[in-house]
């Protein structure tokens, strides 16, 4: 077991509870034509995968004009509301505090863009700790691709052998694990009815934040009995 040096999070579903507003914005959405709104229990599961992906699952099929006549509806509601309803996981502050104090740095990779992204980091208070924030348009290519990860961990400036990607969408895990970071698979998220089979093979299960402390605990108490 390689000693975990740094971690990178996955924002929607993995460090924010971000579903509440994300549906918020597809039933403005929905309202615009006629439609009833949907329920967030039913929703949830698609909070991970963008405007695109909730508005297919959430919405009729359409032409591609009215499609994206519908995504710009969509942003431009989720751009004025991303932090109403939101919040971070159970857990999470206590994590991302334990990491400060444990002097371990942390980033967060996320397909959101940065116009959207920056905004909730600072609504969440996280940009004064966290170590770098890589966006969906802040390369040319974003998660599944390796890209983004490659770039937190030379920001970050930990090898990817040492750099554990936390993330609850199957890209979260297929862009770590290209890149060459460990992975863990967070199962408290969105997309964990995808997180089985090979794609979490040898990938660390995480039910809740504080699953994450104690697995750097126990990897760091091995790497001090080894030493």
């Amino acid at each position: 077991m390689s000693r975990i040096s740094a971690l990178l999070f996955d924002l929607d579903g993995t460090l924010l509870d971000s579903a509440p507003d994300l549906i918020g914005s597809l039933n403005w959405v929905r309202h615009h034509e006629n439609l009833p709104p949907l329920r967030l229990s039913e929703m949830k599961r698609f909070a991970s995968k963008g405007a695109v992906g909730l508005l297919t699952a959430g919405m009729p099929e359409a032409d591609a004009a009215t499609f994206e006549g519908w995504r710009q509806r969509f942003l431009e509601h989720y751009a004025l509301n991303s932090y109403r309803l939101s919040s971070l996981f159970d857990g999470v502050p206590e994590l991302l505090d334990y990491l400060g104090r444990a002097g371990i740095p942390w980033g967060i990779v996320t397909n959101k863009t940065e116009s959207l992204t920056l905004p909730i980091l600072k609504a969440a208070d996280l940009v004064d700790a966290v170590s770098c924030v890589v966006c969906g348009d802040t390369l040319g290519e974003s998660k599944p691709h390796p890209a983004p990860v490659s770039l937190a961990c030379v920001i970050v400036n930990v090898a990817p052998a040492e750099t554990l990607m936390v993330g609850d969408d199957k890209r979260d895990i297929q862009a770590g694990k290209a890149a060459g970071t460990q992975t863990a698979a967070v199962f408290y998220g969105y997309g964990s009815d995808e997180l089985k089979g090979e794609i979490v093979r040898e990938s660390y299960a995480v039910h809740h934040p504080a699953d994450l402390v104690e697995l750097i605990e126990r990897n760091h108490a091995e790497h001090r009995r080894n030493q």
